[in-house]
């Protein structure tokens, strides 16, 4: 086992996907995430296969997860049908690129719709993923990310998580990827053990269909809506209720999407997390 059991953080692929992993190896993480190409643009990336294998291969002979995570202008739900026409094609690109190595995953920020009938946005959003998993027959799964609502009303909730699945024609190709500061940010977690969230029937249903932690603090207060990443320890969500957090999903990647430690790395950070007795369990 890793030196930090399950958790791991954001690592390059400066040099390819094996070197990522690599690099994740080497900082004693169990898992790591990466940007399978370019965050800032939709374009569909020629990747290299046998660097992807290598990387893949690399895993599993450590014991290391990953996940990979979609560019910045995917929009499952915008208004703009090219939009998402792309979002879809480069989804299934990055699908691809993570299921050559080895990921479990791809996640994707939930929607963001502007015009004026919410429910519009929703059906915009299944109609994609609809797209998307009809076109997908990998075991990688496209991970849909809660949000925070600094761009909106979208995504904040469980119970939308579980619902835009289970209205999937394919919700077997999907899953959920929670992100700490997001859920506290949202005003929907304020940062303590055991919320009322948690044992309501879309909290248990998102229970099972989570298959990736992002660890971040926050720098803001809960209800802010302010999506700005603080160091594990700092800022204002604690460390009681990320161990919590690790309690109440087991065994699933979970990484920092935070800066580094004054002196480099994310070593500081993680022992922090290994410190509140939840962060080895796998």
């Amino acid at each position: 086992m890793s030196r930090f059991g399950r958790l791991g953080c954001h690592v390059s692929t400066r040099g390819g996907y094996r070197a990522a992993a690599e690099r994740a190896a080497a900082a004693g993480c169990g898992s790591f995430q990466y940007f399978p190409k370019n965050p800032r643009s939709l374009g569909v990336k020629a990747f290299d296969r046998g660097d992807a294998g290598r990387c893949r291969d690399f895993c599993a002979e450590n014991g290391i997860e990953s996940i990979a995570h979609s560019p910045y202008p995917c929009n499952l739900a915008s208004a703009d049908a090219g939009t998402r026409e792309r979002t879809a094609l480069s989804l299934l690109n990055d699908l691809d690129i993570a299921e050559s190595c080895g990921s479990a995953g791809v996640v994707v920020h939930f929607g963001m719709y502007k015009q004026a009938d919410p429910l519009e946005g929703y059906k915009l959003m299944i109609r994609t993923l609809d797209f998307i998993t009809e076109r997908w027959d990998g075991r990688c799964r496209l991970l849909i990310e809660n949000q925070a609502g600094n761009h909106g009303f979208m995504g904040m909730t469980m119970e939308e998580l579980v619902q835009v699945l289970a209205l999937c024609r394919e919700p077997d190709k999907l899953g959920i990827c929670i992100d700490s500061c997001h859920l506290f940010a949202s005003g929907v977690w304020d940062g303590r053990p055991a919320p009322a969230w948690a044992s309501s029937a879309a909290g248990q249903a998102a229970r099972s269909q989570v298959r990736a932690l992002h660890l971040n603090g926050s720098v803001y207060p809960s209800g802010s809506r302010k999506d700005r990443h603080a160091r594990i320890g700092e800022g204002e969500l604690g460390l009681d209720g990320l161990g919590w957090l690790l309690r109440h999903f087991p065994g699933v990647p979970a990484v920092l999407e935070t800066s580094q430690d004054d002196g480099g790395g994310y070593a500081g950070q993680l022992e922090r997390l290994l410190g509140t007795g939840e962060g080895v369990n796998r």
